[in-house]
């Protein structure tokens, strides 16, 4: 019954969509609507994702792709590409992170 009660609470409340600026302007208000309201807002810097406002609940259980077992070999380049591509994040810092914050 849980399942269901989840089920009908998502398909009732739409994906709100708010650029970065007006997330930034409104941030209280929104976190209002998703931890009471079950909505889910969407955050985009010029019409692109960039993160995601979900409530607490609906966060997977820690249950992922990381998880499965048996379907590829260590060896496959697959992994090796994932690996390549996992290390050169760790290496990237984002713009934001570049700059020194202001009035410091």
């Amino acid at each position: 019954m849980a399942i269901m009660a989840k089920m009908v609470r998502k398909a009732a409340v739409p994906l709100e969509e708010v650029s970065v600026a007006g997330a930034k302007n409104r941030l209280s208000e929104l976190l209002g609507r998703v931890a009471y309201g079950g909505a889910s807002v969407l955050i985009t810097r010029r019409g692109t994702p960039m993160a995601r406002l979900v409530p607490v609940e609906s966060v997977d259980d820690g249950h992922g792709l990381a998880d499965v077992t048996g379907w590829l070999e260590d060896t496959h380049p697959f992994i090796a590409g994932v690996e390549d591509i996992v290390a050169a994040r760790r290496r990237h810092l984002a713009r934001a992170m570049k700059r020194p914050a202001r009035g410091h």
